[in-house]
């Protein structure tokens, strides 16, 4: 695996270690238990061996999708991993909501006028991070768009008869939901961030914080997925899936899918299920490195 001077290495997985396509950011720890980076995971998808008959033809030409799971503030080492393993997909297949023909200039980053740029730049600025769209080369033949223009997002939420104020008080029901149950079991993330901020450690323990935090959203946002999930995660699953079809008709066969992790369970039940394709071997890369600086 690729490694950095910024970024600890990649480390790899079987089937039998992992449950594949259910878990797409989690948080390493040493052997002490102690939290030292933040993880986002890379699943290689190849197709289901049929079954062996006497009238088999000669097998097509080999095909893999890899599900890369996406963080859209991280270190510029992580970043830097990414760029070099996109080198050697045929095709990567990438979300933004934006007009066709798009063009992602390099560094361009993104807005504070859209309330979640705005979000993510501020925690760039306060975690010392950087911005997926400041570092991910864009610009290089092989990455395809594969997402919903704006008009095409407004249009499917109008159909679905969904609004952006019914999707947050869905995502904020199920995190109230959530904090319930970490309240009963005695975690209080509120006592967490008082105490990281009078903390001898505090850079990294605010890291640490919103580490779990950026954790537990990307879990939220999976229940978006399904048939009967949402505009934000079911109908631009769809649309990538759709541009997924035409590359691999077009001849490619070695293609990655680029998105954020709260997309990626809806789109491994698709990939299974429409594709005949099934995970084979996991990767997780060091998104946020979470060790103690010496």
């Amino acid at each position: 695996a690729v490694t950095t001077t910024l970024t600890p290495p990649a480390t790899e997985a079987k089937q039998s270690e992992e449950k594949l396509g259910r878990n797409w950011i989690r948080l390493d720890k040493d052997k002490n238990g102690q939290t030292i980076g933040m993880q986002t995971a890379i699943v290689h998808y190849v197709p289901v061996k049929p079954a062996v008959s006497e009238n088999a033809t000669q097998p097509g030409p080999a095909i893999s999708v890899d599900l890369v799971a996406a963080v859209h503030v991280a270190d510029a080492g992580y970043y830097e991993q990414l760029n070099r393993r996109f080198e050697k997909y045929d095709a990567v297949l990438y979300e933004l909501v934006a007009p066709e023909g798009t063009v992602v200039p390099r560094g361009r980053g993104t807005s504070n006028a859209n309330p979640l740029g705005a979000m993510q730049n501020g925690m760039k600025e306060i975690l010392d991070l950087d911005h997926q769209l400041e570092k991910i080369d864009y610009t290089k033949k092989n990455f395809i768009h594969a997402d919903m223009s704006p008009d095409q997002f407004m249009q499917s939420m109008k159909d679905r008869d969904e609004s952006f104020l019914t999707m947050y008080m869905k995502l904020m029901g199920e995190a109230l939901a959530q904090q319930s149950g970490m309240a009963a079991k005695g975690e209080s993330p509120d006592l967490d961030l008082i105490a990281a901020f009078f903390s001898d450690d505090r850079p990294r323990r605010l890291k640490i914080l919103f580490a779990k935090q950026l954790a537990d959203v990307e879990g939220l946002l999976a229940g978006f997925g399904g048939e009967e999930g949402s505009v934000l995660i079911t109908e631009r699953n769809k649309a990538a899936l759709k541009v997924l079809k035409e590359q691999l008709a077009s001849g490619k066969t070695h293609l990655a899918i680029f998105y954020g992790g709260g997309h990626l369970v809806d789109m491994d039940a698709r990939l299974r299920k429409d594709f005949n394709l099934q995970p084979s071997d996991i990767t997780w890369l060091t998104a946020w490195d979470l060790r103690p600086k010496h």
